[in-house]
């Protein structure tokens, strides 16, 4: 398992769920990892969970909202590591609410959070993965497809990164950059905690998934990050890929 041996990716949102599985799976194919999360405490942890797997990981605090902080992560994987292969920007925070009561503070941090912080992480890396091509690996949701009642800034977030993920697949092309979205349905903690509050949208949500189970974020999700992430997807770029279990079909 060394399909991404001398690698070095940096991956946000990162203390629990998809974002620590991406790492776990990054590592064990054979990239160094800087990972970041807003709570310190929460990003050394797992730093610390990683360690003891072998992985060679950097722990970053840092808030997406904040193009000094996006700076600072890249900047931490040249320091550590001395190059930059792979970004992933998977760091999300969001408020949901009908369009009608959308307020400025869920737009700010939805919007700041997602939309934003993957535009200040990817403009931080480009000079480094210009240098020899690369994989950015941008998450989007199933929300913004279907227009899910409630989730309207969150899903406008999401098509927003698609939007901007395509651009850059189209400009960044020529250096060797692929670009690409993950639409994932996992059983994160974060979606955990969600659907324990909201049972009758978790069986709706259950109900659209074909293969009649949520996803497992190391096991069904991460490896198609690896996959984006190696040269096994060297041909692949500007695309979106649901990893819904048969949720979306287009």
């Amino acid at each position: 398992m060394t399909r991404l041996d001398g690698k070095v990716a940096v991956i946000t949102g990162c203390s629990q769920g998809i974002g620590l599985a991406m790492a776990e799976a990054f590592a064990a194919e054979g990239a160094a990892v800087v990972i970041s999360a807003r709570r310190s405490e929460a990003i050394q942890e797992a730093a610390r969970q990683l360690e003891v797997k072998g992985a060679k990981v950097v722990g970053v605090q840092a808030d997406v909202m904040k193009r000094e902080d996006a700076r600072r992560t890249i900047a931490a994987a040249i320091e550590n590591f001395g190059r930059l292969d792979i970004l992933v920007n998977n760091a999300q925070t969001s408020q949901g609410g009908k369009v009608e009561d959308i307020t400025d503070e869920a737009i700010e941090l939805t919007l700041g959070s997602g939309l934003l912080g993957t535009l200040y992480h990817m403009q931080a890396a480009f000079p480094h993965l210009k240098e020899r091509g690369g994989s950015v690996i941008n998450f989007g949701t199933r929300q913004g497809i279907y227009g899910e009642p409630g989730d309207g800034i969150y899903g406008a977030t999401k098509e927003g990164v698609r939007a901007l993920s395509r651009s850059a697949a189209r400009e960044w092309g020529q250096f060797g950059i692929r670009v690409n979205v993950i639409n994932p349905a996992a059983m994160s903690p974060a979606a955990a905690k969600f659907f324990k509050e909201n049972p009758e949208r978790g069986q709706k949500y259950m109900d659209e998934i074909s293969l009649r189970r949520f996803g497992r974020p190391l096991e069904d999700i991460a490896p198609i990050a690896v996959f984006l992430a190696s040269d096994d997807g060297q041909y692949l770029t500007g695309q979106t890929l649901n990893a819904d279990g048969g949720q979306i079909m287009l």
